[in-house]
């Protein structure tokens, strides 16, 4: 395909309800085609397509979902003013999606539903469960339900929300659910910020501001990897996004599979969440 064809290429259909989706899924498993699910909340980044891009390399046809999903938001966060740009998400995803998934609340939500998914363990233990109690049980919830609704062989999530790829492998594997999670590596800006639809919310001398947690977490990994006392240098270089302005929730390391502490012998990962003004920012990087 030329690049010129897929420039003009119309925006996918939009299913907005579970059975116009299972239709046209099934249309394609009579074909024998493979199907690949990119589950967002919109307002669109090179992050997510390169996510739809990898899906459209594995798989025959790609579904992205778009639903901004109320249960993973408590008290006081950003749902009423989280971004919504659904016709130009559409538009970028013309090249590369042959599905929108666009459901609308009550049709994931429906009167009197009552179950939701909630998980244990090293997984969802302190980090963003910390500071967001309940997220991980909307987050797993409204992932399991998409999972069941369109019946993807393949899911794509972003490492950069990194501990919620982890809690849907976890998720996946403890059901016995018959679709391969893959993660897909986190985009940046040209100065290390990692790609984020909240980034808009940032303040231009945030923005400026905002590059040095990456910074900060690529001097803890190299400290780390040196041999410096992993417990000293996070503490040193949290004083230092402190005295830059951040507001730090937590600079961690954990084991980089399952979340847990980690072991030297083992992958690591560094996991960060920091404040900058009203906007929240979320990062990681392999030790």
């Amino acid at each position: 395909m030329s690049d010129q064809t897929a420039t003009t290429r119309p925006a996918p259909p939009i299913a907005e309800d579970v059975a116009a989706l299972r239709a046209r899924v099934g249309q394609w498993r009579a074909a024998g085609e493979h199907v690949a699910l990119v589950p967002t909340m919109g307002a669109l980044h090179e992050g997510h397509l390169s996510l739809v891009r990898q899906g459209r390399a594995k798989a025959d046809r790609v579904v992205v979902s778009i639903f901004v999903n109320p249960t993973q938001f408590g008290p006081g966060e950003d749902l009423a003013r989280y971004p919504r740009t659904f016709e130009a998400d559409c538009a970028a995803l013309a090249p590369c999606a042959d599905l929108v998934f666009a459901p609308q609340a009550q049709a994931m939500y429906p009167p009197g539903s009552s179950s939701m998914i909630s998980l244990e363990g090293p997984a969802t233990a302190g980090l963003e469960d910390a500071f967001r109690p309940g997220h991980f049980r909307g987050v797993a919830t409204v992932v399991a339900k998409l999972l069941l609704q369109c019946g993807p062989d393949i899911a794509l999530f972003g490492e950069k929300d990194y501990q919620q790829l982890k809690v849907i492998m976890r998720m996946v594997a403890d059901l016995f659910m018959p679709v391969t999670i893959l993660g897909g590596e986190t985009v940046r800006e040209a100065d290390g910020l990692a790609l984020s639809s909240r980034n808009r919310y940032l303040a231009a001398d945030e923005r400026a501001r905002a590059p040095q947690l990456y910074a900060a977490m690529q001097r803890c990994a190299k400290a780390i990897v040196a041999g410096d006392d992993p417990a000293t240098v996070l503490t040193r270089e949290e004083a230092a996004l402190v005295q830059a302005g951040f507001a730090v929730d937590y600079l961690a390391l954990r084991d980089a599979e399952s979340l847990g502490e980690p072991d030297p012998a083992r992958p690591r990962r560094l996991l960060a969440a920091a404040k900058l003004g009203a906007t929240r920012l979320i990062d990681n990087i392999a030790v």
